[in-house]
């Protein structure tokens, strides 16, 4: 990278880090209650009540939501380097 480059640590705040962000808190809920709702089967406990299985399904809505996350801050930042190259002509 040059000097000319923008830093991440310049930009706390860039679009779509607070998306991944929620992705992440997303995702990590879901993994959870896919561990506690499966963890019971293989030991032979009785089965959670099926809004638990419900719960998981918010792992894939949370990958999804950082997916996104990722593109818009893969947008802006294409979008930034563009405005500098184009100011630097």
């Amino acid at each position: 990278m040059n000097a000319d480059s923008t830093s991440r640590a310049d930009d706390p705040a860039a679009p779509g880090d607070g998306l991944v962000r929620i992705g992440a808190i997303l995702f990590a809920v879901g993994a959870v209650a896919t561990i506690a709702t499966v963890l019971p089967l293989f030991l032979g406990l009785h089965r959670l009540p099926t809004p638990a299985y419900f719960v998981c399904m918010v792992m894939p809505l949370g990958f999804a939501v950082a997916l996104v996350g990722l593109f818009r801050s893969a947008r802006g930042q294409r979008r930034a380097a563009s405005a500098q190259q184009g100011a630097a002509k």
